[in-house]
């Protein structure tokens, strides 16, 4: 199938750009990104046509990679039906941001480093999705990584992205060390890292693992997940990864890299189906990540950031499901989110773009007069994310809250009102930038048609995406129960949606000064939720800052300076004080040596004698 090409395409596609993109014209830059990605995505359709049901699993080993005793890694590509899901979207996804891409960076400098930059990304994250093995996911793994770390800072003459992405690349860093362990175990019980050897001998348990070595692999997973999937407590890089480019923000929260995190736990269901406990903890961490970012989305003013803690938010419904065993409920969320969520995220966009670089949502209202079609985009997202049926968030949302309620009814009710909220709040943005009257002072244009016609096409992906059977298609590799089908547990949920909804145009469309009024009350807690619960504040002064301070004083000053500089700069100053004193002994002046000679002679001769006169 030379499945190598999938990712191929858009590897080529970066070292184009990267080599030659500055002496490109924007049309060829333009050819080049988004052909590399289109070639790709249509290689993807040919594949799996000619693959078809994907009933196990098809492998294409082309080289091996390292070698070392009973270590082996190879360059090994494998496609099967969760592979065949994931390559869709990050290729089908990837490939509409792209076009979008060509209108909202039009006029931004360094186009070709932009584009450039983008296909990497997209090269390693097929490279993480079609990987056979560990080693080859955790490149790449690291890969989207740095691709991240440098979309989020492409504005680096701002201080602001690259510290963001700093902060991104740092954080994701804490993450991979638990992934890297968990590596390690894995290797060490059972003495190979390719996932269907790894899988086959947890079927069979040959080698006897542990019930508890199972369970430090899951959880140290999970740590590598809680960074690149933005969960607590590593969530707080996402958010601020808004500094970079808007289709950045879509590529890296609808395709890539936040769903590496959900793709790598249910890739490895076989281990957490034996680790329950670790699955447990899979659950509540997604579950309270979902609640917890969903309140601080609603009261930011932010388009961009109400939406990146929408963000977080389903990342963490995702983990909820793949916790409460559902793993294709979980990966069906990711598919239909990866819809809505660029939609919102390229809407965002074209507003921003429509008022001339604004992003406040305060000083917007009544754009749909201005730009139709960004606002009719926006609102097919919004109904998607918000659960309306029979749009797409409608059927993996309740698929996730049914397998929940079966798990255990407080994580369905927890999850019923974070949906309410997440009605809420994505509604809120979309009434105060597209109701009411203009508070802003640029002049709202809509957006051209490279820009809206990919919106128009995620729309309909929005709306209809459900009916994709994602869990159907999954199936075979997740055969666990996911609960059964209890209407009344949908119409809560629905209606909690609904209601989320209904309070927000009551706030901000039919009294619109009611919202204010409610925030004075609130007092300090309103405040608490507008400024993130303080939880960048107190990583600084109980990490960030201890860890300055401490490389400042100790290892700095102490070490370095004290210890090393010291050491070495003392035996500096004591080899040249040496040398002063035996550079008297060296003057030239004969009289001088003949004087020395006569000292040391009668030195001597002292010593002889009275070491004779000892004897």
């Amino acid at each position: 199938m030379h499945l190598w090409l999938i990712p191929a395409f858009p590897l080529a596609g970066f070292l184009l750009l990267g080599l030659a993109g500055r002496r490109m014209s924007k049309s060829l830059i333009n050819t080049v990104a988004v052909g590399s990605v289109l070639l790709s995505f249509l290689w993807v359709l040919r594949t799996l046509s000619a693959l078809g049901s994907l009933e196990q699993p098809h492998l294409e080993p082309y080289f091996t990679w390292i070698q070392s005793g009973a270590l082996r890694a190879g360059f090994e590509l494998m496609v099967d039906r969760l592979t065949a899901v994931m390559m869709l979207v990050v290729t089908g996804v990837g490939l509409l941001i792209h076009i979008y891409s060509i209108g909202y960076m039009a006029h931004e400098g360094g186009y070709y480093r932009f584009f450039a930059f983008l296909n990497l990304f997209m090269f390693f994250m097929l490279t993480l999705v079609m990987a056979s093995n560990f080693l080859l996911m955790f490149v790449g793994w690291e890969g989207v990584g740095l691709c991240s770390y440098l979309l989020i800072g492409f504005y680096f003459h701002r201080k602001s992205a690259t510290t963001a992405g700093n902060k991104a690349f740092i954080v994701n860093r804490i993450g991979d060390v638990g992934f890297t362990l968990a590596i390690l175990l894995v290797f060490i019980h059972f003495r190979s890292l390719d996932f269907q050897n790894v899988f086959a001998g947890l079927a069979t348990n040959p080698t006897g693992v542990t019930t508890a070595a199972l369970t430090a692999i899951g959880l140290l997973l999970l740590v590598g997940a809680t960074g690149k999937s933005a969960q607590i407590p590593l969530y707080v890089w996402l958010p601020d990864a808004m500094e970079g480019p808007t289709p950045v923000s879509a590529l890296i929260h609808a395709a890539t890299m936040v769903t590496a995190g959900v793709y790598m736990v249910a890739r490895c269901a076989p281990i957490y189906l034996q680790a329950p406990l670790a699955l447990e903890v899979v659950a509540w961490v997604g579950l309270a990540t979902a609640f917890f970012s969903a309140t601080i989305g609603l009261a930011q003013n932010d388009i961009k950031k109400v939406f990146a803690y929408s963000t977080v938010s389903q990342l963490g419904y995702m983990f909820l499901g793949l916790g409460a065993g559902a793993f294709s409920a979980g990966i069906f969320h990711l598919v239909t989110h990866a819809f809505f969520k660029a939609l919102l995220f390229l809407g965002a966009g074209s507003v921003i773009h429509a008022l001339g670089g604004e992003q406040d949502l305060r000083n917007m209202g009544g754009l749909r007069k201005h730009i139709p079609v960004t606002f009719f985009t926006i609102l097919c997202a919004a109904v998607a994310i918000a659960g309306v049926p029979p749009f797409s968030g409608f059927h993996s949302k309740d698929a996730i809250l049914i397998a929940a309620y079966h798990h255990s009814p407080l994580m369905y009710w927890i999850g019923v009102v974070t949906a309410g909220l997440t009605a809420f709040y994505v509604f809120r943005a979309v009434f105060l930038a597209f109701f009411g009257s203009y508070r802003g002072q640029a002049h709202p244009h809509e957006s051209p048609k490279v820009m809206t016609l990919p919106l128009a096409a995620l729309a309909l992906l929005s709306l209809g995406g459900g009916y994709f059977d994602v869990p159907r298609w999954l199936h075979p590799l997740f055969p666990a129960s996911e609960g059964a089908h209890d209407p009344w547990l949908v119409y809560v949920s629905v209606a909690a949606g609904l209601l989320g909804i209904l309070v927000a145009y009551a706030l901000y469309v039919a009294r619109p000064g009611l919202a204010d009024e409610i925030a004075d009350r609130l007092g300090a807690l309103y405040r608490l939720v507008y400024n993130k619960y303080f939880v960048d504040e107190i990583y600084d002064r109980t990490v960030v800052r201890p860890v300055v301070n401490g490389s400042h004083s100790v290892l700095w000053r102490g070490v370095d300076v004290g210890l090393i500089d010291g050491a070495v700069n003392g035996i500096g100053s004591w080899a040249r004080g040496t040398g002063a004193v035996l550079r008297l002994v060296q003057s030239g002046n004969i009289r001088s040596y003949a004087a020395w000679v006569v000292w040391g002679s009668l030195v001597a001769l002292l010593g002889f004698v009275a070491a004779g006169g000892l004897r």
